[in-house]
């Protein structure tokens, strides 16, 4: 973790917001490139950061397959994921040229955009059923653009954002942490990966050759903190076939590694120029690291990335209070 960066706790009881608490529709806040710097002042951005190194930090050194604790909450959102799942399987692609998007996408989400406040609403306790259209925005964000059909880390940070929103509420609790990586995020992983294959999404704002991946960035970042002081697999088999075909059920990294091989061809050097350099880095504790300066680099501090971020009463604008 940088130095002098504040770790916020996923959630504490002191953070369930009192009933008098006014929600409100998140919204842009960030219009133009110097915008950013209130981006990065602000209380949002120290709450994200916080939340995603907080989660590094609960998965280090676990399997997928480790036992961990179950709640009702993560029960809920694995069901709300099943569902969104479900959707895609009722809404088959549409017969069209298949370079482009497929525009059945658009109706999955029209879907979603009408269902959205009441599937959050399964999740959130009735007391706090003001903040549920808050909350919902952010699901609604993640899944992709319906107007470009694409999809991009800028939506997976909402995915991110809308989790963090529901620990700020008290929804999900401390000792959640490691079930919203390694349950609910993996399963929002894998109903993003049927949608990008289902309606061949368009990578958002890809930079090609040069970016991580076409689509995600923090299961690579948590990803490489399970895989710290592993007593064998190293940076360096992960672009190993044998290696990846072996573990990959136990390491979010290496599922991402076997996505992309099966997404992809040609020699993974040239289609993945920058994991392949990656696999260089002496220690999984260096990736880590690394990727997680890359990550604030590359799409934080992104004004393509962040323009689309909103803002609302749990993750506000405003700066961060140093009390």
């Amino acid at each position: 973790m940088a130095e002098g960066e504040r770790q916020a706790p996923p959630d504490s009881s002191e953070e369930t917001p009192p009933a008098t608490q006014s929600f409100i529709i998140p919204k842009k806040e960030i219009h133009t490139v110097p915008d950013m710097g209130k981006w990065k002042r602000s209380q949002a951005y120290a709450d994200y950061i916080g939340f995603i190194l907080t989660l590094n930090e609960g998965v280090k050194g676990k399997k997928l397959t480790f036992e961990y604790k179950v709640s009702e909450a993560i029960e809920k959102l694995v069901a709300l994921l099943n569902t969104l799942d479900r959707w895609i399987d009722e809404t088959p692609p549409m017969d069209q040229p298949s370079r482009f998007g497929n525009k059945a996408f658009r109706t999955w989400y029209a879907r979603l955009d009408q269902e959205a406040e009441n599937l959050v609403a399964t999740v959130v306790p009735t007391h706090l059923a003001a903040a549920v259209p808050e909350v919902a925005v952010y699901l609604k964000e993640s899944v992709g653009n319906s107007t470009r059909i694409d999809y991009g880390t800028g939506h997976e940070a909402a995915f991110a954002a809308f989790l963090c929103c529901l620990c700020k509420i008290g929804v999900l609790r401390v000792d959640d942490q490691i079930a919203i990586v390694f349950k609910v995020f993996n399963r929002y992983l894998e109903v993003m990966r049927k949608l990008q294959k289902t309606y061949r999404m368009e990578p958002a704002g890809s930079q090609g050759v040069w970016g991580l991946d076409d689509f995600q960035f923090l299961p690579f970042i948590w990803g490489s903190s399970q895989l710290i002081d592993h007593p064998y697999l190293e940076p360096r088999h992960f672009v190993d076939e044998k290696a990846v075909n072996e573990n990959h059920k136990d390491y979010m990294f290496l599922e991402c590694i076997l996505f992309i091989t099966e997404m992809k061809t040609g020699p993974f050097a040239e289609h993945s120029n920058q994991l392949w350099n990656i696999s260089a880095v002496p220690t999984w504790s260096k990736v880590n690291q690394g990727l997680i300066r890359m990550y604030k680099a590359e799409c934080l501090e992104k004004f393509p990335v962040i323009q689309h971020f909103k803002f609302g009463s749990l993750l506000p604008i405003r700066p961060v209070s140093l009390c």
